[in-house]
């Protein structure tokens, strides 16, 4: 006869190894799908769907003297008619003038590349104003007209800093997370047309730190594949590892610790200068 312990026993485990091979297929077919995935937008990749024939004759691409910005606008630089709109996003009255120069033009891309920062890592109370709205003001501008053609790609760029927070940098911070929001939220409005951030740590050409061309062709692959993307793979993983691997404590006292070494350097510079 078996004791109340052996019976009680019996009795769960039929159903405790059902839970468990339920719960060991679920994780496997999530990893497979994020291999699958994976494989999707780093290998195959959708790199064809930004052209004239596909979105529109136009690509606007705003912050196109340097960079990232630059190279978005050399990517499709061969047989193209380009026409430029000189303006200084610091000011707020710019709009109507940007607006002006892109009436009649069929926009197929949207890329928000401008940014601004300040010099050198600063405590909140002593950053200048600076304008966080520049991408709604140009997506305002561009999107109708993708709505009524029923295609289009809108590109924000926002940063690394803007995955999480970052003392000394906090308005720069904070605006590039929205960025983020603002992307993710617009993508749901505008379903099916493509809205994507690009999360990007570019300083000087390494593997994890490729030049603007080489960053450009790679994020492009990815249009249309993810609604926030990293645009370079070890980027991706970068990002992966800093947001899920590591306590934000951690990470927020590392960054404090980096600005102000920054900020301390900079001032010294600019005393002795």
């Amino acid at each position: 006869m078996l004791s109340t312990g052996e019976a009680l026993l019996r009795a769960v485990e039929t159903p405790l190894f059902w839970i468990g091979a339920l719960t060991a297929a679920y994780f496997s077919v999530c990893s497979i799908y994020r291999l699958l995935s994976g494989f999707r937008v780093w290998v195959l990749g959708n790199g064809r769907l930004v052209s004239p024939a596909k979105l529109g004759k136009w690509a606007v691409v705003t912050g196109a003297t340097d960079g990232i910005g630059k190279a978005y606008a050399e990517e499709s630089k061969y047989g193209v008619e380009t026409k430029s709109i000189a303006v200084d996003f610091s000011a707020s009255d710019i709009y109507p003038k940007i607006e002006a120069g892109l009436t009649g033009l069929e926009i197929g891309v949207l890329v928000n590349n401008v940014g601004m920062s300040y010099s050198y890592p600063e405590f909140f109370l002593n950053v200048p104003n600076l304008d966080s709205f520049i991408e709604t003001m140009m997506t305002r501008m561009v999107l109708p007209g993708m709505v009524e053609r029923k295609k289009g790609a809108i590109l924000n760029i926002s940063s690394a800093s803007g995955m999480y927070p970052c003392p000394l940098l906090t308005v720069y911070s904070a605006s590039k997370a929205f960025v983020d929001f603002f992307s993710r939220g617009l993508e749901a409005d505008v379903l099916p047309f493509f809205v994507a951030t690009k999360l990007s740590k570019i300083r000087r050409a390494t593997l994890d730190k490729p030049n603007p061309d080489r960053y450009v062709a790679a994020e492009l692959n990815t249009v249309g594949l993810q609604s926030q993307t990293n645009g370079y793979l070890p980027h991706a993983v970068m990002g992966w590892l800093t947001t899920v691997l590591c306590p934000a404590r951690l990470l927020n006292s590392y960054i404090m610790g980096l600005h102000l070494g920054m900020r301390s350097r900079y001032l010294k510079k600019q005393k002795q200068g």
